[in-house]
């Protein structure tokens, strides 16, 4: 065999190499997990990953049923995600990450990452970070959300006579 064919050969079994390592590390990867609700962050992620997971019935149970347009039950809830492409978490080329949160009293704050891939070019990665903001409120020694800037309805922000359109 010349060295040139040799040369190729290892060339293209590195290749193949990588590719059974890329595969061997999705394949691995650990299912994402519900944290302990003791913490603004751990509820922010619970909520999301309740959302991706289409447990509505969990998610539900994070809101405050402070909130003015609070869904009277979570069959109200899972029609409010339902009729709303601001929900969807079904695109596994989304994650969220839970980055920091900053507590004044009984507010928090949660600000998360969102990491999209689309397809990228020569010049850029593809992937498109944004940034957005989740607020919760201590109740009865309980972290509820009551505000968020995605993923989250307006309608359970306002009361039923001011939610005429909302989304």
């Amino acid at each position: 065999m010349k060295s040139s064919d040799k040369f190729l050969v290892g060339i293209v079994a590195g290749i193949g190499l990588l590719v059974v390592v890329a595969f061997v590390l999705v394949l691995t990867r650990p299912e994402p997990e519900y944290r302990d609700d003791n913490a603004p962050e751990a509820i922010v992620h619970n909520y999301l990953l309740a959302l991706r997971q289409g447990d509505y019935e969990r998610a539900y149970q994070y809101l405050s049923p402070g909130l003015k347009g609070y869904p009277e039950n979570a069959a109200a809830f899972t029609d409010d995600i339902s009729s709303s492409s601001r929900f969807r978490l079904d695109d596994q080329a989304v994650t969220l990450d839970t980055q920091s949160s900053t507590i004044r009293g009984n507010i928090a704050t949660v600000s998360v990452l969102e990491t999209s891939f689309s397809g990228g070019d020569l010049f850029s990665s593809g992937n498109i970070d944004r940034r957005f903001d989740m607020k919760l409120q201590l109740e009865n020694g309980a972290w509820k959300l009551i505000k968020g800037d995605r993923y989250w309805s307006t309608c359970w922000e306002r009361s039923p006579s001011e939610a005429s359109f909302c989304w």
